[in-house]
Order: structure tokens, then sequence, then C-alpha cells
């Protein structure tokens, strides 16, 4: 326990620190994000240990690793650090036509070149000043980056949340079937599709893909022979080996390239859900209200 002076003496300043390095897990990355020298961000987390009685962060190759300690503080500390933002944000309104914001969205790669272009379209001449960063969706870490306020929106296929983080449906889209051209001569069938050999597209090297919960509804089970990264590389795939890519149709017409036919999918499955996450402390923030609305704006 600390005693009541070190809390009443201790910097708050070093918080900031505190949580750049939580996220960042290394120095000269946390420097370089706050301008500061990496001495002195060495010399504000040895303050921080010398005040919470602990080493917090231990070097563990080119990356400092949280200690115990560090990990049973710091997600109650960035969501406090995080709240105390949105309060301050709160005490200036919010003009789109001043704001020097920076907007941090996280997005699933294979739904950024279909949302992001139409965001920026639309947002741009409203917010000539501000800034706008798309980054890699994690979703192991999306209740962690919303609370801390690493990132301030999320755009993904719906999946199971709880408070504080909430969402709403932007768009569904129903799913079909991309293959070479020559597989079929006519429609495909359900025995085709159930007898082909399939490719996922997923960024994790094991677990069920997103078509595959609505598949298996249904009591679909498919042969899955390759798994890939990324559609691109599943489309040069599909061109020369007589595989078949199940996917959202908004996405398969973007791949579409000579070769590669557009399949209805013999089944009827739910549609899959993109949706809007952010974290229930940016609720009331003008800012906030004001970029979600434009989102939706877009989508729906």
């Amino acid at each position: 326990m600390l005693e009541s002076k070190a809390i009443q003496q201790l910097d708050f300043n070093l918080l900031k620190v505190f949580e750049s390095l939580y996220v960042e897990r290394n120095m000269s990355a946390t420097a370089r994000a706050l301008f500061l020298t990496p001495s002195a961000v060495s010399h504000a987390i040895k303050r921080l240990r010398d005040a919470l009685n602990d080493p917090l962060f231990v070097r563990q190759g080119q990356t400092m690793q949280p200690t115990p300690a560090c990990q049973q503080i710091a997600p109650q500390l960035l969501e406090t650090i995080a709240r105390l933002r949105q309060i301050l944000q709160q005490c200036g309104q919010f003009d789109a036509a001043t704001t020097e914001q920076t907007f941090k969205i996280a997005i699933h790669e294979a739904l950024e070149p279909l949302i992001i272009p139409k965001l920026v379209h639309q947002i741009a001449p409203l917010v000539p000043n501000a800034k706008l960063i798309s980054g890699t969706l994690i979703r192991d870490q999306l209740s962690r980056q919303l609370a801390s306020g690493e990132i301030d929106l999320a755009i993904d296929v719906v999946r199971a949340m709880t408070k504080p983080i909430t969402h709403t449906k932007l768009s569904s889209d129903e799913f079909c079937v991309l293959g070479a051209s020559n597989l079929f001569k006519d429609k495909l069938t359900q025995a085709e599709y159930l007898s082909a050999e399939h490719l996922t597209v997923s960024s994790r090297a094991k677990g069920k893909v997103v078509e595959d919960f609505s598949l298996l509804q249904q009591g679909i089970n498919r042969n899955i022979r390759l798994r890939c990264q990324s559609y691109q590389t599943a489309i040069s795939i599909i061109q020369h080996m007589p595989l078949l890519l199940t996917l959202p149709k908004l996405i398969a017409r973007r791949y579409l390239v000579p070769g590669v036919s557009l399949y209805t999918l013999p089944f009827a499955i739910p549609c899959s859900e993109t949706h809007l996450y952010w974290h229930e402390h940016t609720e009331q923030d003008e800012a906030m209200s004001w970029l979600r609305q434009q989102i939706k704006l877009v989508l729906t």
C-alpha cells in the first residue's frame, strides 16, 4: 500500500508516460509519441517506480513488459485517464470548422477500402484542420484500446460485446461465393458447394471466420483446404485453383477480376453485419458524437 504522503506528492504528469509505455511497450516509441527524450521517459518511469514501490515494467528483448502489479492497476488507471480526458474535452464546445482534433478509427483491413475513402470525402470539407488515422483492428485488444483512448471508434463485423463498450449496426450484406469462371456450367448448387474445397481469409492462424458462424447455424460444414491473410492473396489463388471463397458481396465485388466469377450462395444464411463500436465514456463527447453521426450518414 502507498503511504498517503506518497500519493499526495505523486506527479500526475507521470501517469501520461505510464499510459504510453503500457500501450507501446517500448521506451523509444513512448518518447516519440510524447515528444520527449528517451532519458526523460526513463526518468519519469523511475520516479513512478519509486513512488509505487514496484518495477512496473521489466525489459524483455526490445520490449518493456508490465509486472503483475502493473497489470493489476493498469486497466482501471488507463480507463480513469481516458475518462478525465473526456471530462476536460466537454469544457469546450466542438467546432468542426476549427477543430484540430485527431480522430482514430480501428477497422478491419477488408472494410477499410470500402468505408474510409467514403468517410474522408464526407468529412474532409467539414473538418479542414482535423486529422484522421485509420489503424489496424486488434480484436482481443479492442476494449482496452477504446478505454485508454488509443482509438476513438472501431468498425468491424458484429461480435458479442458488453458494457462499457457500446455498438450499433451500420450495415448488413449477404454472403456470396467467388470461384474460377470455368468451375460450374450454370449456377452453383448445394451439392457442388458441399463437395468443393474451400479457402478462407483471416489474420489468425486458426479459429472460425465470420462466414462460418452463419454457415454453422444451418448445419453447413465446409472442407477448408487453405487459409490466408488477405482477400488479394485469396483471389490470386482461386484464379488458378478450384477453390471457393465465401465472403460478403460488397467485398466480393471489389475483388472481381478476369477469370473469377461471383456465384450466389446456394443456402439461405444470416447476412454479415458491420457494427460501430465505442466506449460509453465518449457517449456525450460532442466530437465523438459528431464523428459517429458522420459514419452513420456514410454507411446507413
